[in-house]
Order: structure tokens, then C-alpha cells, then sequence
């Protein structure tokens, strides 16, 4: 380990300048906690491949229709759910991404989420540019040398960051951008299921770890929804359009399984952070089982897109969307509507049921 990394670790003083930021910030609307800072892709990008030559990009009509800004390059009809989680910490405004965040702005934190990104640098690899996890941990280092920067020291950066909250989510991509794409990758034919996982969950925790080097002390790791019912896998493999695609579904819980073993060891082996795990999965199916309860109708189709199940592809530029939006489960073929995100958001942040969060909810990691 580097000096520089071992200065990152057992940091317990907080400095003058850190107390001084910190009340600037209350000034303008207390949020619970100073930073929230964000990795993943195309769930919660909010930006940052809008200027890269990629395909998976949302910057047009109709993504965004719901949206106050209109379009940014979320993949929603609006808010994503890291939108909805940083309204409930109390910030004023929403995260900006990597691509726009300067200056003084960095200090409440910054979203470095990128569309088609996987664990695996080659994950999404036929759509074009896009950023992989390992270079979301790299410009987020970048990040933390100009917070240095800012408050002065390495000291004051550190006390700083280790009060800040970490949401990472990433793994849906390595399968459908992947694992579950044959005729771009190989890896089907080099691991089983339960391989793979293990391949993925190793390379993320790596990557965890970088985090932690850097100063990230409250985690939130956040598991694999159900991609096998997606609008995408059901026009693809599902023979009447609603049954979910078990060997996609059975891979994904393989990988939370792994990841919730992964929230343990991490808690275990670095007593000076907390790592916390996201429920994705049950919650999505929570959504479906009892839709009528949560206002939705389809839990089946895009409210656009192309093809069965508005599940072909993305939606198209300036394509007409349902106008029952707030009844969709899926806004397109892979992404979800704001009115269910704001539903994850908000059991993410403050647990539903005793499944949604563990070992604790958001809300409870902020306090710590």
C-alpha cells in the first residue's frame, strides 16, 4: 500500500476548514449528509455519455418529457432513483455528472454513471464509448485530488469524504451487454453462471476497495434487479410476452447472492466503514406481484420503444410516448418509468419491508 493510501486510512482528526465547509453548506438547506457520490450506468447516467460516441445515449425527446430540465441524458421519462435518493438526504439540487461538475460544485458530490458500463472493461463494448467501472474509479480520483485541493490538504479531504455517502450500481450490463450476448462475447462459453458471478464479484471488489482507499466510508451496494423481465428479454425469449426469463433472472441472483456475502466480508474486514446492500430484486418483483397497489396497469412494455413489448430498442428521437406514464413499470425496453424509480428511491432510502436494505437503509448509513 502507498503512503499516500495509508494516509487515507485511520484518519480521525476533523480539521477547522472541514467544520467551516460544513456549515456553508447547511446554510442552504442542511442535507444529512455533505457528498453523495455515484457509480453505474444507464439506471442512474444523468449525463456523462451524452458528448462520447456511443449509442446508448438519452439526451433527446422523449426521455425527459417528465423531467424539469427536459432532456440531460437519463434514461427516464424523468427522475432516476438516485434523483429521488438525494431529494430525500436533503440536497438542494440533483447530482451533477462528471462530465459538467466543476469547481466547488464537487463538494456535494458527483455522479460518474455512465450508460452500457459494466464491471468488465469490454462490457458494452458494441454500443460504443462509454465509461467502465474502472474508469468511474479513476475519474473519481481525479475528483478527490481537486477536493484536496480545495480544502487543503489530504487531512481535511479524508475527514471530509468519510462522511459522505457512496452508491454503487453496476452489474446489469454484464449480463445484458454480455454474458447474455453470445454473438459479441465469450464469456458464456468460458464460465457457468456461477462463475461468472464470482468473476464479476471479484473484479468489483477490487474496485471497492479503490473507493475505500480514497476515502469512501458509508457504501450502499445496490443488487441486480430482475433483467429477465425486462420489455427487451420478455419480446426476446418469453414465448407470451409476460412470463420473466428464468436463466436470465436465476444468473442475476447468483451475483446479489455474492454481493450480499461481499456487504459482510467488507464489514467484517474494514471495521472503519459501512457498507450497506439494496434489495433490487425483490423489490422489483414486489412492483410487479402487487402492481395494482403501486398504480401500475403494464409491467410488461416500454411506454416506448420498438417491437413486442416495445422491448426491440430504445426509444426513438421524438417518438410519441404513452401518456399513462405514471402506469408503467418500464419507460423502454430496459429502463424504468420515474414513478417506479421514485418507488425504489424511496424504499432504498427507507426500508418498505425488512428485505429492501441490509444490514440497514440509506437513511440509517446517513446518521452513522
Amino acid at each position: 500500500m502507498t503512503s499516500v493510501q495509508k494516509r487515507w486510512l485511520g484518519v480521525h482528526v476533523i480539521s477547522i476548514i472541514i467544520t467551516l465547509t460544513m456549515v456553508s453548506l447547511k446554510v442552504n438547506g442542511a442535507p444529512q449528509v455533505p457528498c453523495y457520490f455515484i457509480f453505474g450506468d444507464s439506471l442512474v447516467d444523468n449525463g456523462n455519455n451524452n458528448r462520447i460516441v456511443s449509442l446508448a445515449k438519452a439526451n433527446y425527446l422523449p426521455y425527459g418529457i417528465d423531467f424539469p430540465n427536459g432532456p440531460t441524458g437519463r434514461f427516464s421519462n424523468g427522475k432516476t432513483v438516485v434523483d429521488t435518493v438525494a431529494e430525500l438526504l436533503g440536497f438542494n439540487g440533483y447530482i451533477p455528472p462528471y462530465a459538467n461538475a466543476r469547481g466547488r460544485a464537487i463538494l456535494n458530490g458527483v455522479n460518474y454513471a455512465s450508460a452500457a458500463a459494466g464491471i468488465r472493461d469490454e462490457t458494452g463494448r458494441q454500443l460504443g464509448a462509454r465509461i467502465s467501472f474502472g474508469g468511474q474509479v479513476n475519474n473519481y480520483k481525479n475528483t478527490v485530488s481537486q477536493v484536496v485541493n480545495i480544502l487543503g490538504n489530504q487531512t481535511s479531504a479524508a475527514n471530509y469524504l468519510r462522511q459522505c455517502i457512496y452508491s454503487v450500481g453496476l452489474g446489469s450490463n454484464d449480463y445484458l451487454n454480455n454474458y447474455f450476448m453470445p454473438t459479441f462475447y465469450q464469456t458464456s462459453r468460458q464460465y457457468t453462471p456461477e462463475q461468472y458471478a464470482s468473476v464479476l464479484i471479484q473484479q468489483y471488489s477490487q474496485l471497492i476497495r479503490e473507493l475505500y482507499n480514497y476515502g469512501a466510508r458509508k457504501l450502499v451496494l445496490n443488487g441486480i434487479g430482475q433483467i429477465g423481465c425486462s420489455p427487451n428479454a420478455l419480446a426476446q425469449n418469453s414465448n407470451d410476452g409476460s412470463t420473466c426469463v428464468e436463466k436470465i433472472n436465476s444468473a442475476n441472483k447468483l451475483f446479489n447472492h455474492n454481493l450480499i456475502s461481499l456487504v459482510d466480508n467488507f464489514n467484517r474486514d474494514l471495521p472503519d466503514a459501512k457498507f450497506i446492500y439494496i434489495n433490487n430484486y425483490d423489490i422489483f418483483q414486489d412492483l410487479i406481484n402487487n402492481r395494482q397497489s403501486y398504480g401500475f396497469t403494464v409491467t410488461n412494455a416500454g411506454c416506448c420503444g420498438v417491437g413486442k413489448n416495445n422491448g426491440q430498442i430504445t426509444c426513438l428521437p421524438a417518438q410519441t410516448p404513452c401518456r399513462n406514464r405514471d402506469q408503467h413499470l418500464f419507460w423502454d425496453a430496459f429502463h424504468p418509468t420515474e414513478a417506479a424509480n421514485v418507488i425504489v428511491g424511496r424504499r432504498s432510502y427507507n426500508a418498505q419491508a425488512s428485505s429492501d436494505a441490509y444490514p440497514m437503509d440509506i437513511s440509517q448509513l446517513a446518521q452513522l
